[in-house]
């Protein structure tokens, strides 16, 4: 199966994109607007490649494959062998960071420091409403409940409750349409929105794994960049904060944002990645 990547940038340190729900790796081409991707390739060999499923790359039907967050991690695990990266800077949000957590536990010997945002390991960081949500997205697989997954891959739910979910009025001059525009030509099929649907029921496993995340920040101390939108009701400000119980030296930034700080703020928090890097080019 065919995983497809964004590779840009000089080669002296690899940042590695672990995208979101969203269909597309944060910023990659040929999606175009602001991102994150051309605020670093200058500086940086960012690759980002769109999970098993998502964006450009295969599609295999859910029907025949099972999605899982195990699954995706082996895909991306088997794209970075290939590309032979023996070590990385790690960018996580959203569904990005149990790939990535899969990624750094499977082979902590490539991980070189870690850049969160808005990328949830702690239950700090889920209301109790939004901890149900994923044990009843995992127990309930009858019509009526997949039938609710379904509606948060829907045009709507994408645009509305995802990307300008919170965004007020004021401020939505920030998100550019092109982000849901991009993402919902990946998922304009019932075969394609299945895919995401599989991924909320098995989200349960990654709740499950936070310990074992937490104990690996704990036992490893990677140096670690904390940019949170501050605005997340998804993964909300606890969950940031929490980061420090285990990483006491990591850096946080709380912005004026919501889940999609990169969408609203993306030269704020390229700003916070470039500073962190130099830094970590010194050590």
């Amino acid at each position: 199966m065919t995983l497809l990547p964004s590779i840009l940038g000089p080669r002296w340190l690899t940042f590695l994109l672990a995208s979101g729900l969203s269909a597309c790796a944060t910023g990659a081409p040929p999606r175009p607007g602001p991102s994150l991707i051309p605020l670093l390739s200058g500086r940086f060999h960012v690759i980002a490649p769109d999970n098993l499923g998502s964006g450009l790359s295969d599609h295999p039907s859910p029907a025949v494959q099972t999605y899982t967050f195990d699954l995706l991690a082996e895909q991306i695990t088997g794209f970075v062998e290939a590309l032979r990266l023996e070590q990385y800077v790690l960018y996580m949000q959203d569904f990005g960071a149990p790939v990535g957590y899969r990624l750094a536990l499977a082979h902590p010997e490539r991980l070189r420091a870690l850049v969160v945002q808005n990328a949830n390991a702690y239950l700090d960081g889920l209301t109790e409403t939004r901890r149900a949500f994923f044990h009843r997205a995992h127990d309930d697989r009858s019509p009526a409940g997949v039938a609710v997954l379904a509606d948060f891959v829907s045009a709507s739910s994408i645009r509305d409750r995802q990307y300008l979910r919170d965004v007020p009025g004021a401020k939505r001059e920030r998100m550019s349409p092109d982000a849901w525009t991009y993402d919902l030509a990946f998922l304009a099929t019932p075969e394609e929105r299945q895919i995401q649907i599989q991924l909320f029921q098995d989200y349960q496993s990654n709740i499950d794994a936070y310990p074992s995340w937490q104990s690996f920040l704990r036992t490893r101390q990677p140096p670690t960049l904390i940019v949170w939108g501050e605005h997340d009701p998804a993964f909300i400000v606890p969950g940031a904060e929490a980061y420090l119980r285990d990483l006491p030296t990591a850096e946080l930034h709380l912005i004026d944002a919501g889940h999609f700080a990169v969408e609203e703020q993306p030269v704020l928090v390229a700003r916070y990645i470039v500073a962190f890097l130099d830094r970590l080019e010194g050590l």
